[in-house]
């Protein structure tokens, strides 16, 4: 084992609580309960817990009353009386909080007459014949309450159950978002106690054999809507703690941190954040945040968000990315849907794709209507794979240019007018797509046994899917339109993956599904695209899942020795090998 080189995590997060915006339940929740779900409210009880009342379990006398709770409860399950008596007591607290909590929600919003009349009567029936005792005090009827969500599951999802449908807005509590973003709020609170970037990292360290290499990968969410950062986690904090791991010794070897690329702050920072110049039809930079750290401190690559609110070809990021294709840094990008996306009103410019045609009538086209409405539906027009069809495709890279504000973005790329090829292209642009487009796709591509798209990879396993035609100088318009809204994003993926040479995608965060399993093989079968699966885990956000170390076992258990090490050992380094820093050295 010695002589392999080291396993490389490809995904890897290890930033804190603090960088977190703190309103991310704003499109769940309406106001003014998103304020109360705040992360830094979720953040600060942890770091509360972890310091104090965690700390309580290591004393003998929380061992003592631990004892005793349980010689109560297992004195009670052994007493058939004492059940019967515990069960009788459930039901009279399960009806006593059922008219607390009516009467508090009927303060916010009165339910219907009918139903209003029928519980009043039942509640003075229960009082007249002294079956029930409402006591007056706030503290005894809060501790009611406490008693029976704490102790008497079945009462506690008995009142729920009832108040949801005599109110019909407490059905957002909890739907099956709000546990999504209550699972993600928990997570980071499992890291919160840590304050420092560096203690997370060892805390994944630990969790791998030594030598093993990490990419981390930092997150920008100051543009997303979700509230304000505090000072000491504002982005450019961010990364000067990463700096502070990276120039260490013992994290030179294994340590590849990325920056975040967002057009939003190049545009509002300027020339401070990303300045260059144009040298023989080369993207050189100069005195600029990004020249320091990917060129003077050896960043290995770039990461980017689109579901926080931009498409990836944005035309703030045409010359980054010249400049990468050119020196072969890679670049990472978030492709899954999730729950970390803009939480601000959807723009008048987002209702069409700027690219993308779809047909209006007979050879009459327009652009490409997006007509979701939801922040949860929209932002998956950001994130879609095909997007980046228009940056490695150089016919539609074309009119991407041929469209652009500046002269100076056509002046990059050689541009003459729509009808001539551009002088410099990205199609050599080295690009990961994050979390391989999801499990979800995974099982979509599966079941999809009538479609057209999905079946390209079988009838054609080294192009699949031909996105233009299968001309190349006689594009059938429209086509995109079908692919857009009927291919799953693996299909999709995997066949820029076989017609470009630096397309990769990872297996972050799908790893934790086992079902995933059967299709992964069969993956790595293909002689081309087992050269560019990469090894990852989306720590620490996959927790809630699985550990790091679970996940881990799981790959080497059911890969080949052979297979395990392609994806982890070798595409890694092939992914982070660039020009300008030259190979790894482990």
């Amino acid at each position: 084992m010695n002589d392999k080189p080291p396993i490389i995590n490809c995904h890897v997060h290890i930033f804190t609580g603090g960088h977190v915006p703190p309103y991310l339940a704003k499109t769940f929740l309406p106001w003014p309960f998103y304020y109360l779900l705040s992360l830094s409210f979720v953040v600060r009880f942890f770091q509360f817990w972890y310091k104090y009342p965690h700390s309580w379990i290591f004393k003998p006398w929380y061992k003592k009353i631990i004892e005793n709770i349980y010689k109560t409860k297992m004195f009670i399950a052994r007493t058939g009386l004492l059940r019967i008596l515990g069960f009788l007591i459930g039901i009279v607290l399960t009806i006593l909080v059922f008219f607390i909590l009516y009467d508090l929600l009927s303060l916010i919003k009165k339910p219907n007459h009918s139903i209003d009349i029928n519980v009043i009567k039942l509640k003075d029936w229960l009082l007249n014949y002294h079956l029930i005792f409402i006591p007056s005090s706030f503290g005894w009827r809060l501790l009611i309450i406490l008693i029976l969500f704490l102790f008497f599951k079945l009462g506690r999802n008995i009142v729920w159950f009832i108040l949801k449908k005599i109110w019909s807005f407490l059905g957002i509590f909890p739907g099956s978002q709000s546990k999504e973003l209550a699972k993600r709020y928990l997570n980071i609170g499992r890291f919160a106690f840590y304050k420092q970037q560096s203690s997370v990292f060892g805390r994944l360290r630990n969790q791998y054999p030594k030598r093993t290499g990490f990419v981390i990968l930092p997150m920008d969410m100051e543009y997303m809507g979700a509230g304000q950062l505090k000072k000491d986690y504002l982005y450019n904090k961010q990364i000067q703690d990463l700096v502070a791991i990276k120039i260490k010794k013992e994290f030179q070897d294994c340590f590849y941190p990325f920056l975040f690329a967002d057009p939003r702050r190049i545009i509002e920072e300027g020339k401070s954040h990303f300045n260059y110049k144009i040298n023989n039809e080369k993207i050189e930079l100069e005195d600029c945040f990004i020249k320091k750290h990917i060129e003077d401190y050896k960043f290995s690559g770039f990461k980017i968000y689109p579901p926080l609110g931009y498409y990836p070809f944005d035309e703030a990021l045409l010359p980054l990315w010249k400049y990468t294709a050119d020196q072969g840094i890679p670049i990472i990008a978030h492709c899954i849907r999730g729950t970390i996306y803009y939480r601000g009103k959807k723009k008048k410019e987002w209702d069409r794709h700027p690219i993308f045609e779809q047909v209006k009538g007979e050879k009459v086209y327009e652009p490409l209507a997006l007509i979701e409405i939801k922040n949860k539906d929209f932002i998956n027009n950001f994130t879609h794979p095909l997007n980046y069809l228009c940056l490695l495709e150089e016919q539609l890279l074309r009119k991407l240019v041929g469209k652009a504000k500046s002269n100076t973005i056509r002046e990059i790329f050689g541009y003459t007018d729509e009808k001539t090829a551009l002088k410099n292209n990205l199609s050599h642009l080295k690009l990961c797509f994050g979390h391989f487009g999801g499990d979800d796709e995974w099982r979509r591509f599966i079941e999809l046994d009538r479609d057209n798209f999905s079946s390209q990879l079988v009838k054609n396993p080294a192009k699949g899917i031909s996105f233009l035609s299968e001309n190349p100088d006689k594009p059938t318009r429209g086509k995109l339109e079908q692919i857009w809204k009927y291919a799953d994003w693996y299909s999709i993926i995997c066949s820029l993956m076989l017609q470009y040479p630096n397309v990769y995608a990872d297996l972050s965060f799908i790893l934790h599904n086992s079902a995933i399993k059967p299709l992964l093989k069969q993956t790595l079968m293909n002689s081309k695209l087992c050269t560019r699966v990469l090894f990852g885990t989306d720590f620490y956000v996959v927790r809630n899942h699985k550990s790091d170390k679970n996940i881990l076992a799981d790959i080497t258990d059911y890969l080949s020795e052979h297979e395990f090490d392609q994806v982890a050992r070798v595409n890694p380094r092939d992914f982070l090998n660039n020009k300008l820093h030259g190979p790894l050295r482990v």
